[in-house]
């Protein structure tokens, strides 16, 4: 019977998460709310089929493992130190505001200041499943405001083994009184076994690791190279926990790490974790499955008030820290809301509480409520952060305002500082821009760079290169740089989003103005031309020139043979869609 409640929750479980799913995926909404509504729909609060709760929260506690050893595979150590100066105070200042909250607004209804302050823990800290699931789903995970996001999350996480190892050690007498020499104690003792964790890890972990998987590999089998991978990851998560009694997500994390350093990355990722998002699924699964509506409704002035805190109080405090910080408008919203949510820390942190007395069974399954409420309208926050931006950015005092940290220093406009007989503006400093920097000023050029990411702003700036940060969908930005006196408007990043509301924007400032655009696709090209470029690099299409030119050359073609073939290829890519989209 056993195995048979383990087939049946896995394959009712995940048979209706597909369902739901795909009805809110038609909707418009994310699948993670089709999800926590599957898990509703199986759990023993309605009818019909009932799935087994401890199993599918057990093998959910998989996926975000094997979750987390994924996003370490991708996360850098050097991107872990790059936003510290962000993640850490960040963390700690939202981590507390929560806190300090929860403390305040628990007291009307008749908790004391301890509970509050460990319920308030408990709603500090952010599901990992959700925010990378949000940062995966906008292509952003491996952006700036994804390390900093992931960052953060990881100072959560090692902020939540400080609270667990608390929570005993203030409480397990039975007496509320504390003890400072034993919470000292505690909290010493923890930030070494953290210590020794990362330490093994990256000491013993990055010798012996490699080492272990260049020897599966070279036995040629796939399944032995998988084995090894996952053996890895879980083998690391709980040995975090047996033997450092740190999370085992943390473990996983750290673990990532160490296999992304080595040659085995990309194969890892590839063939060792596509289950991982099935194993993921089930965690909003089993999540949905504790909710129990009718014991909410006891008590709807708290569920409020505990939403209010997460999806209010927690962006908010992101928010002003990130500004504080001199981060962009549009990486402060983002970060603020990825956070908004809370998850497996939480009810981690509210088992723990439950089991000391510090909250009872209506508080947690508040926190299961805020959970489901939080987790729904997490992603929809994310999608909003830019146009919310556009839309602040109608209104220029509150603009300017919100900037002020990071424009000042700016004076007055960039254009004014440029010198040189051709202005150019590039858009975007990714390899592209870097290379077309570099050949405008060869060729006596001043280019103006206008980038998103601020920390690389401040580094041209260092550098001596004119640069502006800013959004290139604004017009006050492209103005700002001297797009109505340029000469030439470079998009170099294919990865430019509403690309042709800029080329539109550039040319209604200044007509004359040329406007070369890079795409990845060629039914991109074809809106890039209607809107107004004068020419369009199209990444499907240089990447059949480049084929050609070697397939030929390969076969001994001569060099007029080659260039005949390139000038046709170009013909039918470019010359013949631009006409066809003329007509």
């Amino acid at each position: 019977m056993h195995n048979l409640d383990l087939i049946l929750t896995l394959t009712g479980g995940l048979g209706v998460a597909l369902l739901f799913g795909y009805l809110s995926h038609r909707i418009g909404l994310s699948p993670i709310v089709g999800y926590l509504m599957a898990g509703i729909v199986v759990s023993p609060n309605t009818p019909g089929f009932v799935a087994n709760k401890d199993m599918a929260s057990e093998l959910s506690h998989v996926g975000v493992i094997l979750l987390m050893f994924g996003v370490g595979l991708h996360f850098h150590f050097k991107e872990l130190l790059a936003v510290k100066r962000i993640a850490i105070p960040g963390a700690v200042v939202q981590s507390l505001v929560a806190t300090v909250l929860s403390m305040v607004f628990m007291q009307m209804f008749g908790w004391s200041l301890t509970q509050g302050a460990v319920f308030g823990l408990a709603i500090a800290v952010a599901s990992t499943v959700v925010l990378t699931r949000i940062l995966v789903d906008n292509n952003d995970l491996h952006t700036p405001i994804g390390h900093i996001a992931i960052g953060w999350l990881v100072v959560e996480d090692i902020f939540t083994v400080f609270v667990l190892v608390l929570i005993p050690a203030i409480f397990g007498s039975g007496s509320a009184d504390m003890n400072i020499g034993a919470i000292s104690m505690a909290m010493l003792w923890t930030t070494v076994k953290i210590g020794a964790l990362v330490g093994f890890t990256f000491l013993v972990g990055g010798w012996a690791i490699p080492r272990l998987l260049t020897l599966i590999s070279r036995t040629g089998s796939r399944e032995l190279f998988t084995l090894g991978v996952l053996v890895i990851a879980l083998g690391i998560a709980v040995g975090s926990a047996k033997l450092f009694g740190v999370s085992m997500e943390l473990g996983a994390f750290l673990a990532g790490m160490v296999v992304g350093r080595s040659n085995f990355s990309s194969r890892a990722a590839t063939d060792a974790l596509p289950m991982k998002d099935a194993f993921a699924v089930l965690f909003f699964v089993s999540v949905g499955m504790l909710f129990d509506f009718p014991s909410l409704m006891k008590a709807p002035g708290l569920v409020l008030t505990t939403v209010g805190i997460v999806i209010i109080g927690k962006p908010l405090a992101a928010i002003v820290i990130t500004l504080i910080l001199r981060y962009p408008l549009r990486t402060a919203m983002a970060v603020g809301a990825v956070l908004a949510q809370i998850g497996e820390f939480s009810f981690i942190v509210g088992t723990m509480a439950r089991q000391y007395k510090l909250i009872d069974e209506k508080a947690f399954n508040v926190l299961v409520a805020t959970a489901i409420v939080s987790i729904t309208l997490a992603p929809l926050f994310y999608k909003s952060v830019e146009p919310l931006e556009r839309y602040i950015a109608k209104f220029p005092w509150l603009w300017k305002l919100l900037h002020c940290r990071i424009m000042k220093g700016e004076g007055t406009s960039v254009a004014n500082k440029v010198h040189g007989e051709h202005r150019a503006i590039v858009i975007g400093y990714g390899p592209v821009g870097q290379t077309v920097v570099r050949l405008l000023k060869d060729n006596e050029f001043s280019p103006v760079v206008i980038e998103m990411n601020v920390d690389t702003v401040a580094q041209l700036k260092k550098q001596g290169e004119l640069a502006f940060y800013g959004d290139a969908t604004h017009e006050a930005t492209l103005l700002e740089a001297g797009t109505n006196t340029a000469d030439i408007l470079i998009l170099s990043a294919s990865s430019v989003k509403a690309g042709c509301e800029i080329i539109k924007l550039a040319k209604r400032l200044n007509p004359d103005i040329r406007v070369i655009a890079r795409t990845s696709y060629l039914r991109e090209a074809d809106e890039f031309m209607e809107a107004g470029a004068n020419a369009v690099m199209s990444g499907e299409g240089e990447v059949a020139l480049s084929m050609t030119e070697v397939i030929l050359d390969s076969f001994g073609a001569t060099r007029e043979q080659i260039e005949r073939e390139r000038e046709r290829i170009r013909r039918d890519f470019f010359t013949n869609r631009r006409a066809s989209s003329s007509h």
